[in-house]
């Protein structure tokens, strides 16, 4: 038989291959996360003829005569250049810019993906759309160990964040050495005890006949407490004096004493009531940082990144994820912009990195190959046809 025909399926299966994978990166250009494939071809085993002959005093050397016996598939190489982003506005959406997987556990294997679509399920788990638990380090008191082994990341729904006791406060602003004797300004400041619960404290300021100011402090459950401030001829601080109020000290170094102005007020003080977890946000370094109802803000976790020295060695798994084979080597494990790693983005989704132009392209390219080599079938049809023919 005809090695023609033979050569002519070969090229027929092969480019039916490369049809089959440029099919399948067109029918992903809008999976999230995605990377498309290319077939790269390589030539079967060549028969010899004639083999090769070195050169002789009298005569030259001859090349070796090789009939070629087709075309096989040497590859389908995934290509992982970054796609483009997708703003979504969801916070439990994330993106890698630049390399790096997620790493994810279906039952008891690990699986790696570039789809950052993440859902809290009903346990309060981040999942892909298929159910994958996405891995990472779980904070234990707010405190986020990346030496350890990773978990399942989970939203802790019911999370509280404890209260906590006022012990100190600030007061700035301004006095207004102007003041008539006995003029007296009120401030109050939410304070609250060891168990959350909230308080005022208050503070009168009354303009003495001297150069300053007495204060009187009150606070809930406490005795009234007397002090005062003094203030230079420039209106800078010059003494201040006041003991802690119920256990709560005030810091009166802000204040200033110039004339025609009064905006004297609370500054800050340290304590809380009890809060429950309102929402979270994701920082570049794959940590989430859940924001409480108290307005306190704590490490939730953090998210596990994977690369590898062969990318390109990972078997494509499904559901857009892959799973490390010999050939990948084994997946390091790390943080977010660290170690090679890409930082991630929260509120973006990677759109596929299938080019259309290039697809269709090389759908062409398939398709005339595939012609070409029917063609060689047929041609090696009417030859052999024309052998049967010899004899009538």
């Amino acid at each position: 038989m005809l090695r023609s025909l033979y050569s002519g399926i070969s090229g027929l299966r092969s480019h039916q291959t490369m049809l089959d994978v440029t099919g399948n990166n067109i029918a992903n250009v809008n999976t999230t996360g995605f990377k498309s494939s290319s077939t790269q071809f390589q030539d079967t085993l060549s028969q010899l003829q004639q083999g090769a002959s070195g050169p002789q005093a009298t005569i030259g050397g001859t090349n070796p005569a090789q009939v070629g016996l087709g075309v096989q598939v040497a590859g389908i190489a995934t290509n992982f250049t970054q796609g483009s982003a997708q703003a979504t506005g969801k916070p439990t959406d994330m993106m890698i810019s630049g390399d790096g997987f997620f790493t994810v556990k279906v039952g008891n294997e690990t699986l790696y993906t570039r789809a950052g679509s993440f859902n809290p399920d009903s346990d309060g788990r981040l999942v892909t759309p298929d159910g994958a638990i996405l891995q990472g380090w779980p904070a234990v008191n707010g405190v986020v160990s990346t030496g350890g082994a990773t978990g399942d990341l989970t939203l802790p729904l019911k999370a509280v964040s404890p209260a906590a006791v006022t012990t100190t406060s600030a007061v700035t602003g301004n006095l207004p050495s102007d003041a008539a004797v006995g003029t007296e300004l009120v401030r109050d400041i939410k304070v609250y005890d060891a168990a959350g619960k909230a308080s005022n404290l208050t503070l009168t300021f009354t303009r003495n006949a001297a150069t300053g100011w007495d204060i009187s402090a009150n606070a809930a459950g406490g005795a009234a407490v007397t002090g005062s401030v003094t203030f230079n001829a420039d209106g800078t601080l010059n003494t201040s004096a006041l003991t802690p109020v119920n256990g709560i000290a005030v810091d009166l170094a802000g204040l200033t004493g110039y004339a025609g102005i009064t905006t004297v007020s609370i500054a800050e003080q340290n304590g809380r009531a009890a809060g429950t977890l309102d929402t979270f946000t994701l920082s570049k370094d794959g940590t989430l940082i859940g924001t409480f109802s108290n307005g306190d803000t704590e490490p939730i976790g953090r998210i596990a990144l994977a690369n590898f020295v062969n990318p390109g060695g990972l078997e494509k798994a499904g559901s857009s994820a892959y799973r490390a084979t010999v050939n990948s080597g084994t997946a390091a494990l790390g943080t977010a912009g660290a170690d090679g790693l890409g930082q991630l983005t929260a509120g973006s989704l990677e759109m596929s990195n299938v080019d259309l132009s290039q697809e269709f392209t090389n759908l062409i390219v398939a398709q005339r190959g595939f012609q070409a080599n029917a063609r060689i079938i047929t041609t090696s049809d009417e030859v052999l046809q024309e052998l049967t023919n010899l004899k009538r």
